[in-house]
């Protein structure tokens, strides 16, 4: 049987958090590269270090500070660091300040430009455009990172909805104004969260049933205790696979008990907010990063070790 809730539903704002680590003890427990690169050692491979082409544990340390040779898979030895096959492997920056981009990435709730990095980093006004490139591809590396977690399918009272993002039809230039009304012109997005549990989000090209009813079926397993959506009709055929419930928002009707999408669109209006409070625009082409940042750190609020989780998937 469902349990009902009261009429209010909790936003993601109000979701509780536990503490975690704060600035300063990051500064302190990764003041040096050495440290940090000591810290990479232990997440990636743990007590035994292994060769990131053949996973072989067979290796022994060289000289060189932070440097290993497997001669399992290669004539004349594969030669290695950490950093290899991580989003830190050729990078000029060094590793400590990596650490604070992905710090301070963890623990915006709304986001943080690579504008903000940039001048968090060092960058000054006079500088030239390099620094703030640099900023932005640390950005988005750290974003590819944080999409890695192991997917499963959400399970218990899970709400299904679609929004749209982009800018308002009129405060676009004349020329670029799209006919239609509602998502014309703007990039759909669709999403799924359980409640008191983790979101899945994408962006998809279209919202037609096929691909509505697909992203259903991929994400929410079949024994769901309720399944929510809205009175979108493109979801009506999941009556037979789903115990299937909606409200008909079209009529006024936002809860009925325990349905209704309250949950995930308070998790559209963070993204919402963090795109135009942080970064104001986004192209579509990066969109699917920026969706899978704000659903990483939303299914990590109760996860004092975000940033440690972060470097692990690094």
């Amino acid at each position: 049987m469902i349990k009902t809730e009261s009429n209010r539903t909790k936003t993601v704002e109000e979701k509780t958090t536990v503490p975690s680590m704060t600035r300063r003890q990051l500064e302190v427990r990764f003041a040096t590269d050495d440290q940090c690169m000591a810290f990479l050692v232990v997440k990636r491979w743990g007590d035994v270090v292994r060769c990131p082409r053949c996973n072989s544990e067979k290796v022994h340390k060289l000289s060189k500070p932070w440097k290993w040779q497997c001669k399992q898979c290669a004539k004349n030895g594969y030669r290695f660091s950490p950093l290899v096959g991580t989003i830190f492997e050729n990078t000029n920056v060094p590793l400590k300040v990596w650490f604070r981009v992905i710090f301070e990435m963890c623990h915006a709730k709304k986001g943080v430009s690579a504008l903000q990095i940039y001048r968090t980093i060092g960058g000054k006004s006079t500088d030239k455009k390099g620094s703030y490139r640099t900023a932005w591809y640390m950005c988005h590396r750290i974003r590819s990172a944080m999409q890695s977690e192991e997917f499963i399918k959400l399970t218990g009272v899970v709400e299904v909805d679609e929004t749209y993002i982009g800018g308002k039809n009129k405060n676009r230039h004349r020329n670029k104004r799209t006919p239609g009304t509602g998502g014309s012109g703007k990039t759909a997005v669709i999403g799924a969260i359980a409640r008191k549990g983790k979101v899945i989000a994408r962006v998809i090209q279209s919202t037609d049933k096929a691909t509505l009813q697909g992203f259903v079926r991929q994400t929410v397993a079949p024994d769901v205790d309720l399944l929510a959506t809205d009175d979108n009709r493109s979801y009506e055929d999941l009556w037979g696979s789903y115990p299937h419930e909606s409200v008909n928002h079209s009529l006024g009707e936002y809860v009925r008990g325990a349905v209704h999408t309250g949950s995930i669109d308070s998790f559209w209006a963070l993204l919402k907010r963090g795109i135009i409070g942080s970064f104001h625009k986004v192209s579509v082409d990066y969109l699917p990063l920026y969706i899978n940042e704000f659903a990483f750190r939303f299914n990590n609020r109760q996860n004092a070790d975000i940033f440690d989780t972060v470097v692990a998937l690094a």
